[in-house]
């Protein structure tokens, strides 16, 4: 009897430039338990909009002109939506602005230099979440197997993901730390509705930030992420100077790995704190501002801790 198991493998295209860089991203597919289903280079990626059905697409945009990745990202953003694929995108750090500005969202996980680990733990994330939205195309047995497969996988893959996070250090990545927590802060609903003290400066906010910042220099800076809490005040304090923060700007402000602070980013975005807006001049660079939950929760804070005597903290 023919063993369809592995037909309900998720399978991925790979879109990379170079032999070197085409195989890796391939290999990382086949680790990660799916299947290559076709192979492009930048130049023919437009061919994917003649593919037909696409679970997953693994790219490599690193060492591609930012020229053709102007041109080639819009179509593979639309076209992963239009099939409900996911995308998880291998990258450089100078590439943030370009890329964020065009593949953003919940299908889309971008790495900065990843490690193969890395790349297989995301793609085993991304293989997991696709594979669920055929479980309902099998028998009630079957279904509740794959349930229960993939929530394993997922839980193996995160985990691989921090122990690789945790084995690197900042003197292996200069100017980054790593390493990732479950984020939580609390305010009283009554005390952001009742909040009428003095007004908060950007001023102060800076200073938060800074003495946030010292810490690091007598505790290991990786017990002490929380990037949540240092994009938000790094977005407010740039809302009273009246500036913009670029995507990869506020992924300095995180103080933590840029891949950490990218996967932030689209929680806070996906928790409806963040707003994603287009540049209208530069279709090449988003900016993020507050949106208007968090503005009014950053603005109760801020209020009732001057009220209580408290630093901004």
């Amino acid at each position: 009897m023919h063993d369809t198991r592995y037909d309900m493998r998720s399978g991925a295209i790979v879109i990379a430039d170079g032999l070197t860089a085409e195989r890796l991203a391939a290999d990382a597919v086949e680790l990660a338990g799916c299947r290559v289903v076709n192979r492009y280079g930048w130049a023919a990626a437009d061919r994917l909009r003649d593919h037909g059905a696409i679970d997953l697409l693994a790219i490599d945009t690193r060492t591609v002109p930012d020229t053709t990745l102007d041109a080639m990202l819009p179509m593979i953003d639309h076209v992963a939506q239009d099939n409900g694929a996911r995308i998880v995108a291998a990258i450089d750090l100078d590439q943030i602005d370009i890329v964020s500005a065009a593949v953003f969202g919940r299908h889309v996980q971008l790495l900065v230099a990843p490690s193969m680990a890395e790349q297989v733990a995301a793609l085993t994330i991304a293989g997991a979440m696709r594979l669920d939205s055929h479980v309902n195309e099998a028998g009630d047995a079957e279904a509740s197997r794959l349930r229960r497969l993939n929530e394993e996988v997922a839980r193996i893959a995160e985990t691989l993901a921090r122990l690789t996070r945790s084995d690197v250090t900042p003197a292996d990545r200069p100017g980054t730390k790593v390493g990732d927590r479950a984020l939580g802060y609390g305010m009283s609903p009554a005390d952001g509705a009742a909040a009428n003290g003095a007004a908060v400066t950007a001023h102060d906010l800076r200073q938060s930030i800074r003495a946030r910042r010292l810490r690091q220099q007598f505790f290991e800076p990786r017990l002490l992420e929380d990037p949540g809490w240092d994009m938000l005040l790094d977005l407010y304090a740039a809302e009273l100077e009246r500036a913009q923060v670029s995507v990869s700007s506020l992924c300095i402000a995180a103080a933590v790995a840029p891949t950490t602070a990218l996967r932030w980013i689209g929680k806070m975005t996906d928790a409806e704190l963040f707003v994603r807006v287009p540049d209208p001049f530069d279709r090449r660079r988003a900016y993020m501002e507050l949106s208007e939950k968090a503005r009014s929760g950053m603005r109760g804070y801020c209020s009732a801790a001057r009220r209580a005597g408290l630093p901004i903290a």
